[in-house]
């Protein structure tokens, strides 16, 4: 068994709730949502991202706005819909038992 195949599978199921955490900061870039990641060393690639956001604006808990870039393309700003933002309470509270159940099934004895 790989120890790295866990590892990425763990970080996987909780990628759709790190970015909506994110996202209910505020408006935000895809870049932008990838830098935040990074920061709490989640890597994720845009190859990744992009298809997620999809997923989650088509099942109504993203909106999007175009901005006019001065260089480039106009770019996309997503941010939370109301639903989103219920939706990721419920999630919080899922991870708030989840952690702690984690927690006490795998406490050591020292």
């Amino acid at each position: 068994m790989n120890v790295e195949n866990t590892k990425a599978q763990m970080r996987k199921g909780v990628l759709e709730y790190c970015i909506l955490s994110t996202l209910s900061q505020g408006e935000l870039y895809p870049s932008d949502i990838l830098a935040k990641l990074k920061e709490a060393k989640l890597i994720v690639v845009e190859g990744t991202l992009y298809p997620l956001l999809n997923r989650l604006k088509d099942a109504g808990l993203l909106t999007y706005r175009w901005e006019e870039s001065r260089s480039g393309p106009p770019r996309k700003y997503y941010t939370l819909t109301p639903l989103g933002e219920k939706f990721l309470a419920e999630l919080d509270q899922t991870w708030d038992e989840l952690s702690l159940a984690v927690k006490k099934t795998t406490r050591r004895t020292r």
